[in-house]
């Protein structure tokens, strides 16, 4: 684990997202039932799982340091017909960056909305999962 005592901490904000792809006709009925499945909600159990995910990044992810988490949140709506597009913002005050939480926060919440509509397909495409952007730190990234 990186040594980060040293560090002041300052205000850091990362942004993620990741996409879920869908064959035309289970876009077609998701939007028909408003995106919920025999499983429940979509979206509002992808949005739990992803800020769930948000806070146990280190217990998932080896060397990541657990941080205090000041804000988390996570946005899914439609990108075109057949593609929800996820993103994952997330806040902290401390001395190393939320990246991996953010990117975690959106690829567990895209996992969630594949495990919801499994049933109905398995050609959903999840991915690209990217950071869109990050500041605080050292360096500033993309846009937050």
């Amino acid at each position: 684990m990186v040594d980060v005592s040293g560090k002041v901490a300052t205000p850091r904000e990362a942004v993620a997202g990741c996409r879920v792809k869908f064959p035309a006709e289970v876009a077609r009925q998701l939007r028909r039932d408003g995106l919920r499945s025999a499983k429940g909600g979509i979206v509002d159990t992808a949005v739990i799982a992803g800020t769930m995910a948000v806070k146990r990044t280190h217990e998932l992810i080896p060397f990541c340091h657990p941080l205090p988490i000041d804000g988390c949140r996570i946005s899914i709506d439609w990108d075109g017909d057949a593609t929800l597009a996820i993103e994952c913002r997330v806040r902290t005050t401390h001395r190393t960056g939320v990246e991996m939480e953010a990117l975690t926060g959106a690829t567990i919440a895209a996992l969630t909305v594949y495990d919801m509509c499994k049933a109905l397909s398995h050609r959903i495409v999840i991915g690209p999962a990217r950071l869109k952007g990050k500041r605080g730190g050292k360096h500033d990234f993309g846009t937050t």
